[in-house]
């Protein structure tokens, strides 16, 4: 009956004399060499079993196998807790345990003199008959008989005594290795064998030997055989046999494992730096979220001061009516009103600039050209006209800075110390938005029709998908036709082709600050002057709110210009406007078309930055959305992708007028300033994507400029630097005018030379013909990184100014040290010589009235503080106050 198939029975239980034949067979050197170098050894023991079976021991493998486990796991637990066994009796098998699992002599039972010897090898036909059982399980062992176990009892003998020299086990037919190695091990058994000490273990117990050559246990004699210790030459024969097997069964995973191991080890060092970087960034923001609001809780304290001072003066002055008196402004007594608004505005110095400016003749108000033009070494050139040489010196700030970024230009990776630039108008937060939207299949589109002469006017079906676009955008009251849309390669080309078939000979009016780019276009390309209408941040009665265009000042402009024998053909507006960033209400539009009427001006209307509004508490009114336009003849609308769908790149620019004349006049010019047909495709497949644009495009854009808007007027707050804080374009329009110590045009290029150092680009008010020095313009649609970086730099040098003009005036110190400071609230509030009056004797009502009116829309304080509020908190104060009111 074949044993080899079953498993362990666990009902099963083994007699001492079955346990003795499985230790004689399981100490042998050769089973011990196989089992430690083998994973799998079930073959071991089912050879085993079947040894046994010979001898009339029925096992099987499995069983043989989980009895020495069993053996082993209670040796151990002998050997570590010292202790005894269950029942306090010494088990009778821990000395035999302990000589085969410490390489001890394994003992072997062979009968002499009544007691039972343990050996550590089989003798030789005993060894010889195991090796061939084991080499060839073909051939049979004798079967014996079942021992009966009396007594087992080791004890060590002389080794002098009996001296035995077994025969060295053969290695296995399956571990043979190369005719070298087995020389090698050959020398190792002869050298083992030589040099080992011999002793032996008699234990009392009666074996028959079988015809096998197995001594079998019997009770009625005893012999006495003898030991050989392990030889030490199989040890180092057994790390150099599995030294050279790890080697050759090397898994090539291991290398897979250890390097998955070191590159999640790097990973999670990274990851823990990272960490720290993200708690140490935390802990920045924080503090300048702390930082920002202290400032502001000081900022609305000032504020709040500022208002109590204006309706103070507004009191006084109507009391001063009041009582006839035409002399000193008389205030209540204990409060010098007087004196906390001199310190806070400032007294004394540079306060002529603007009222020079509004004296200055007005061809010196018109085209400053020694603003724009580079003298420094200029050499006329022989080669060129009057109008050329004119053109080759033409450089102002704006040029230099552009330049100076892109042979300086900012990269994150390649240069990190060089140009940021805040100068240029471009939005550069949706490249990932446009990049998709441009590359998908539709946009790849290449005809005959695209590769020819097309229309002057553009292709047909783009004016078309135009037409359409603006009447769903401007909310036209009626759709708009396609044979009134030009189309041109920029709105500076449309600038200068408007110029030249309008204003020659003539001139143009124009508000400052405005975009510089046009003086480039209309009087350095087509020699047409400007005329300024010039803007300034002083809030007065008909002045709501800083650089107001109102009517008066252009019929002031206009009657100047007159006056001097220029011939205004045209007027141009910007909305949004740039740099202020300011949206014209439809009542204000249409006083601006009425002014012009009555003058028979062209009106030029630049919206470039139409879909660009990023806060819905601000609403933006085209031309074309009023239901009648004073002189449709003579209005004529600009509209381009560059800045609403943040492609600066591709030069694209439409004209809409229903003046066919002038149609038609402008595109004679498209000659010159044509856009290519494939290009023409790509805009009018993103112009009728109406879906992308308004469910995709617009949110994430608006999304991204009013978080990028946020962050920069949060900055400027923090540095205490006063600002216009509107809702439309790209910038800011920033007052650094506190910086300036003579308030000088000159020292305001020296301020943005400083900024340029410092490697951040800006745009300085002179730029934009700003009439007051000190004012700069910053670009915001950048990535938030960007923009961290050059908000230090720009912090870093105005620390380093302010730090400059401080020590400057503890050498002068009857200059006052708050003079040019403001606020930074929603609207900018001006504590300066520009803005508030000394003394109520030099202001009137209408100023003060004017005044308090953007104090209070600038700030919730009345929200904060009602009436109500007040009476709980202060009645005895309330009580007089309402007692006053009633004697009135």
């Amino acid at each position: 009956m074949d044993f080899r198939g079953k498993k362990y029975e666990r009902g099963s239980n083994w007699s001492d004399p079955e346990v003795v034949e499985l230790l004689q067979l399981w100490a042998d050197e050769s089973v011990q060499i196989e089992l430690e170098s083998c994973l799998r050894n079930q073959h071991v023991f089912n050879r085993i079993a079947e040894v046994l079976r010979e001898k009339g021991i029925h096992r099987t493998g499995d069983q043989c196998r989980e009895k020495i486990k069993k053996m082993k796991l209670e040796y151990r637990r002998i050997k570590d807790n010292s202790k005894a066994p269950r029942g306090g009796r010494t088990w009778k098998f821990y000395e035999v345990m302990d000589r085969v699992l410490t390489s001890r002599p394994a003992l072997a039972y062979g009968s002499l003199s009544g007691s039972m010897m343990a050996q550590q090898v089989l003798q030789g036909s005993m060894v010889e008959s195991y090796h061939h059982q084991f080499a060839s399980s073909a051939l049979p062992f004798g079967h014996s008989q079942h021992p009966e176990l009396m007594e087992i009892k080791c004890e060590e003998v002389n080794s002098d005594d009996h001296s035995l020299t077994p025969e060295p086990p053969q290695a296995m037919s399956y571990q043979q290795g190369s005719p070298e190695e087995q020389e090698m091990e050959r020398a190792f058994l002869e050298r083992a064998q030589n040099d080992s000490p011999i002793s032996r273990v008699e234990i009392p117990i009666e074996t028959n030997v079988s015809p096998s050559g197995f001594s079998e246990p019997n009770m009625a004699n005893s012999s006495r055989i003898q030991n050989v210790v392990p030889r030490p030459g199989f040890s180092a024969l057994h790390r150099l046999r599995k030294k050279r097997k790890g080697q050759r069964m090397r898994d090539p995973l291991d290398d897979l494992l250890l390097k998955t191991l070191t590159s999640q080890r790097a990973m999670e060092e990274r990851f823990l730096q990272m960490e720290e970087r993200r708690f140490q960034r935390d802990l920045d923001v924080e503090e300048r979220r702390m930082q920002l609001e202290q400032r502001r809780f000081e900022l609305e304290r000032e504020h709040e001061f500022r208002m109590f001072n204006v309706f103070a003066q507004m009191l006084s002055i109507l009391k001063q009516s009041h009582s006839g008196s035409s002399s000193s402004v008389a205030m209540p007594r204990g409060l010098d009103f007087s004196q906390a608004l001199s310190e806070i505005e400032g007294i004394g110095g540079g306060g002529g600039n603007l009222q020079e400016m509004r004296v200055r003749p007005l061809t010196k108000r018109r085209v400053d050209v020694h603003g724009f033009c580079n003298l420094n070494g200029f050499q006329r050139s022989p080669y060129l006209s009057a109008r050329g040489n004119f053109a080759n010196m033409f450089q102002g700030s704006t040029e230099e800075g552009y330049k100076a970024y892109h042979a300086d230009k900012y990269d994150e990776d390649k240069n990190p110390n060089g140009i940021i630039n805040f100068g240029t108008s471009e939005n550069k937060l949706c490249f990932d938005l446009m990049s998709k939207r441009l590359t998908q299949t539709d946009m790849n589109l290449m005809e005959p029709s695209l590769l020819q002469y097309p229309d002057w006017k553009g292709h047909l079906f783009l004016r078309e998908e135009v037409a359409r676009f603006l009447t769903y955008y401007c909310k036209t009251p009626a759709p708009l036709k396609a044979e009134n849309v030009i189309v041109l390669n920029g709105c500076g080309s449309l600038f200068s082709a408007l110029a030249t078939v309008l204003c020659d000979p003539g001139a143009v009016l124009i508000a400052t600050p405005f975009y510089g780019g046009i003086t480039q276009s209309i009087f350095l390309y087509g020699n047409v002057k400007l005329v300024y209408v010039c803007l300034d941040s002083k809030i007065t009665g008909a002045n709501t709110r800083p650089f107001q265009l109102t009517v008066e000042k252009l019929e002031k402009s206009l009657q100047d210009a007159q006056a001097e024998g220029v011939t205004v053909r045209a007027l141009i507006l910007l909305n949004p406007q740039n740099p202020l960033g300011d949206i014209y209400s439809l009542s204000e539009l249409r006083d601006y078309l009425e002014f012009a009427k009555r003058h028979e001006l062209h009106v030029i209307v630049d919206e470039i930055y139409m879909l660009s509004v990023f806060d819905e508490s601000a609403t933006f009114h085209s031309v074309l959305s009023m239901d009648r336009l004073p002189d449709p003849q003579r209005t004529h609308v600009m509209w381009g992708i560059t800045k609403d769908f943040a492609v600066s790149g591709i030069r694209f620019g439409t004209l809409y007028t229903e003046n066919q004349d002038v149609a038609n006049a402008v595109a004679s010019l498209c000659y010159f300033h044509g856009v290519c047909g494939p290009v023409q495709h790509k805009v009018a497949q993103l112009l009728k994507d109406r879906d992308w644009i308004n469910q995709v495009y617009l949110r994430a854009n608006h999304a991204r400029l009013k978080a990028a808007h946020t962050y920069v007027t949060d900055e400027l707050k923090t540095l205490g630097v006063p600002f216009l804080n509107r809702n439309a374009g790209f910038f800011v329009w920033i007052d650094f005018r506190k910086y300036l110590k003579t308030g000088t045009f000159e020292e305001e290029l020296l301020l943005w030379k400083r900024f340029l150092d410092n490697k951040v680009l800006l745009s300085c008010g002179k730029a934009f013909e700003c009439s007051e020095p000190g004012w700069f313009r910053i670009i915001f649609a950048d990535k938030i990184h960007r923009l961290q970086l050059g908000m230090q730099r720009i912090r870093k040098v105005l620390e380093e100014r302010e730090q400059e003009i401080l020590a400057e005036e503890k050498e002068q110190p009857c200059q006052s040290d708050q003079d040019g400071k403001a606020d930074s609230t929603d609207e900018v509030i001006f504590v300066s010589r520009h803005q508030e009056p000394t003394c109520a004797s030099s202001s009137n009502l209408g100023d003060l009235i004017g005044l308090l009116q953007q104090q209070m829309r600038s700030s919730d304080w009345l929200q904060k503080n009602t009436a109500e509020q007040f009476a709980q908190e202060k009645p005895e104060i309330y009580d007089v106050f309402s007692k006053l009111m009633g004697k009135q």
